[in-house]
């Protein structure tokens, strides 16, 4: 492992320049390689000269984060790019799961560098006024990785605590229900009148700023770009601003000239009886304040309180405490299910058992490749797939991973290629790729499968192997895969395949499909790319501007 190399995790803050700070610049120009979203990208293309820029969609966010640290491994360095902070919601907590996962050991692995930005709790509470001037919170409205349990759950504890909310992620154009739901819970513990402010790209050329309240919070346009701040019970409305006191009126008066404390009394502890703390102010002989323990303790604030507790419910105040227990936390546990390379048929005990691994809180959908998709929210995944394996079910992640497809060989009937796609699976199967990758298997020459369709395209033939590579599989210029070589051996076909799948993940860009690489490279192995693609004019969809 090479330690040349830097990774720098930059947070840019809301996007416009004047809010980036000396560092995140100096780290964006001093790297070679920018990583990012693609509309963060665009946000600070100012700032970057001859960078080499990989930019990938928005849910790709794990690629991003290997792509960065196999490139800084190298000896590059490698700025990851968020908007906000890049440890709020963004991007540095992968970029450690990527590197822990690696074993990469601070002496001695690639150097990392967390540059902050301004977060969207702090650039949005600055439009609004001084909303977050007291103990606040920030939660994501969305479930792609949270199930939505556990997220009503933390919105309802912090309506109940009377935190002041920052909302993140509230509304997508799937996701339009957490929005709800979250009115809905804070509507039973805070008043409708409650101030809450939208604010969308925050000091971007779209910014849009509304105050509203609680009540009336849904009649506005909320999106993903929107932060929504919800108010306190103690956060007021003053002149389109939005306002939380700290708490000042309980130690002094605002609107008298003469103060009834001197600044220094005012911190006392006999100024502040509700107080907790339980060290005596005393001065030393040269009149500075320390912190000493009081010749005779009395009895503490809090032991007070809990002993009068105690005394109402007829319970010591040892019984009424009671000892914290770890509790476990739900996650969504997502993985695809087949009865088999080339078994296409399930059984009952199978379907029984889909049924009872999901349940009711769990979802199952079934993909065209033969396979389904479970997505369970679990404490323990390894239960899950106990009970799925024993099912006889073959298991495979999703997501950007190979996925072997295969035709059911007619029932069996035609069984001679089944070892070479079993094996095929065996090696490579759910491996983590730059992009999905599908392998199309199909046992005859009639190819009825559609195999020359997929990524790579196997078809067996006269007891030897097709290849086919680099097809398209959708969009209005889809097109099947080059044939880019006949006869193969069968002896000769899992190492080829190997080989090409080991040259796309190492070579190719995150989010970059087989047949854009193939394009790009001009060869695979020793198979070169061919431009077929047929060069007509295309009408726009009605959909497209």
């Amino acid at each position: 492992m090479s330690t040349n190399g830097k990774l720098f995790v930059v947070g840019f803050g809301p996007g416009n320049f004047e809010h980036i700070t000396k560092r995140a610049v100096e780290a964006l120009q001093e790297s070679d390689y920018i990583i990012g979203y693609k509309t963060y990208v665009e946000l600070i293309q100012g700032l970057l000269t001859d960078q080499t820029i990989i930019s990938t969609g928005m849910t790709e966010e794990v690629s991003r984060a290997q792509e960065a640290v196999k490139q800084a491994e190298l000896g590059k360095k490698v700025a990851v790019i968020s908007s906000g902070d890049a440890g709020v919601y963004g991007m540095a907590g992968l970029v450690y799961e990527v590197l822990i996962e690696k074993g990469w050991k601070e002496e001695t692995g690639v150097a990392i560098e967390v540059i902050p930005g301004i977060s969207a709790i702090n650039s949005c509470a600055s439009l609004l006024g001084a909303p977050v001037m007291h103990d606040s919170c920030t939660i994501s409205l969305s479930d792609h990785l949270t199930p939505w349990e556990l997220i009503a759950k933390r919105v309802e504890a912090a309506a109940m605590a009377d935190f002041v909310i920052a909302l993140y992620n509230p509304r997508s154009g799937r996701r339009t229900r957490q929005i709800v739901e979250t009115q809905k819970i804070l509507l039973r513990y805070r008043s409708p009148d409650t101030p809450v402010g939208l604010v969308k790209s925050a000091y971007r050329d779209r910014q849009d700023i509304v105050i509203t309240n609680l009540k009336d919070m849904l009649n506005h346009d909320i999106g993903m770009l929107t932060t929504v701040i919800i108010g306190n019970s103690s956060t007021f409305l003053y002149d389109d601003k939005i306002i939380t006191p700290r708490g000042y009126q309980r130690k002094y008066t605002l609107n008298s000239e003469k103060q009834p404390l001197k600044p220094h009394q005012r911190l006392q502890k006999e100024a502040e009886p509700w107080a907790l703390d339980q060290e005596a102010l005393t001065e030393s002989a040269g009149g500075v304040g320390l912190l000493t323990k009081a010749p005779e303790k009395k009895p503490a604030s809090f032991e007070m309180a809990m002993e009068a507790l105690s005394r109402v419910k007829g319970q010591t105040v040892q019984q009424s405490i009671k000892p914290m227990v770890h509790q476990k936390m739900e996650s969504v546990f997502e993985l695809a299910v087949s009865p088999g390379v080339a078994n296409k048929q399930f059984t009952p005990k199978q379907m029984m058992t889909l049924a009872e691994v999901v349940g009711e809180k769990g979802t199952m959908e079934y993909t065209p490749n033969h396979k389904i998709v479970l997505k369970i929210p679990t404490t323990d995944p390894e239960v899950i797939t106990g009970k799925l394996q024993s099912a006889n079910f073959l298991l495979s992640p999703i997501g950007d991973v190979l996925t072997l497809k295969a035709c059911d060989f007619c029932d069996g009937e035609k069984a001679e290629s089944i070892p070479y796609a079993d094996e095929i699976h065996r090696v490579l199967g759910g491996m983590k790729m730059p992009k999905e990758l599908n392998i199309g298997f199909n046992g005859c020459g009639m190819a009825c499968y559609s195999a020359v369709m997929d990524d790579i395209g196997i078809v067996f033939r006269k007891g030897k192997f097709d290849l086919f590579l680099g097809a398209k599989p959708v969009g209005r210029t889809a097109h099947p895969g080059q044939p880019v070589a006949e006869g193969i051996e069968p002896e000769q076909l899992v190492e080829l395949i190997t080989d090409i799948v080991g040259e796309y993940k190492q070579n190719a860009h995150p989010n970059e499909r087989l047949f854009k690489y193939f394009k790009r490279s001009k060869k695979i192995q020793n198979f070169s790319y061919q431009d077929i693609a047929p060069k007509i004019n295309i009408e726009p969809a009605p959909c497209e501007d």
